[in-house]
């Protein structure tokens, strides 16, 4: 006699319940999501990186069973994403020339197949589309030493409506994502949020000669510990170098670690902006 298919139909109707009642939760927290958006009232800040970060820690740090970690960030990322858009205008600007397209694959992966995106073939045109209020968040190369033209020396300003650094991407691993091997960072009009495990990045103008050596030990003797550095000098030889600094904490504008720096340089005329910051991401298996 062929095998009895009553364990397996019932197998299929226990999903089909799961499902039913996935669906129901989906669509709860979708109006606990619409409730925080009334809450927050016109002009509030509803997209926050650093919380989202925060979530997507807590759920890896209770996952078990044989369902990938990445596939649960990925969940998690589209259904974030999605009920974002329930809270305020969502729009995406990535930095993805015609032969460059890995970007815009790592940026879909992070904001979900429904939030419109737009290929810009520069990153400082990713800079302006958030400044000007044409997108709401932008994605531009991770910085790198060798970037004869860096984006990131725009955002050095005091200018509120200058973008800041609210993430880095991927987050949750790369996935199938076409291109190279190079992160990315989200750009946006956003505070910077502490998560407890944090990098913060500090653009530094300075009108004298240091040398990169020195200048890290004052960094790291006000308790500045520098993990990451690049340098852009003006044309004008006797114009002020900027510099990029990845910390390794969480840095606030007001920090007295900031005005430490300050004094510790002395009679060098410095100017110190935090530039934003990001939440490190999740080391998946």
């Amino acid at each position: 006699m062929p095998p009895s298919k009553a364990p397996l139909e019932d197998l299929r109707r226990e999903i089909d319940q799961i499902d039913n009642q996935l669906h129901d939760l989906l669509m709860r927290r979708a109006q606990v999501v619409e409730r925080i958006g009334a809450a927050k009232g016109p002009g509030g800040i509803f997209l926050r990186p650093g919380r989202e970060a925060v979530i997507l820690r807590r759920l890896m740090a209770r996952h078990t069973g044989s369902l990938p970690p990445g596939v649960v960030v990925r969940i998690w990322r589209e259904l974030v994403s999605a009920l974002t858009r329930l809270q305020g205008p969502f729009a995406v600007a990535v930095y993805a020339p015609e032969d460059r397209r890995g970007f815009w694959d790592v940026a879909r992966d992070h904001f979900g197949s429904f939030v419109p995106m737009t290929a810009v073939n520069s990153p400082v045109a990713a800079v302006r589309a958030v400044s000007e209020g044409t997108a709401t968040v932008g994605i531009v190369p991770y910085p790198a030493e060798d970037d004869a033209d860096p984006w990131w020396r725009f955002l050095v300003s005091g200018d509120v409506r200058t973008p800041r650094i609210v993430a880095r991407l991927p987050f949750g691993g790369r996935g199938n994502a076409r291109g190279e091997d190079r992160d990315a960072l989200a750009i946006g009009l956003i505070p910077h949020e502490p998560t407890g495990d944090d990098r913060t990045l500090l653009g530094i103008e300075l009108g004298g000669d240091l040398s990169r050596g020195r200048f890290k030990d004052m960094l790291e003797s006000v308790g500045l510990p520098a993990v990451g550095f690049c340098t852009w000098h003006a044309r004008d030889p006797h114009g002020a170098s900027v510099h990029l600094v990845e910390v390794a904490d969480f840095v606030d504008p007001q920090d007295p670690r900031l005005g430490a720096l300050v004094e510790r340089l002395g009679d060098i005329p410095a100017r110190v902006n935090t530039i934003g910051g990001y939440a490190v991401p999740l080391r998946l298996p």
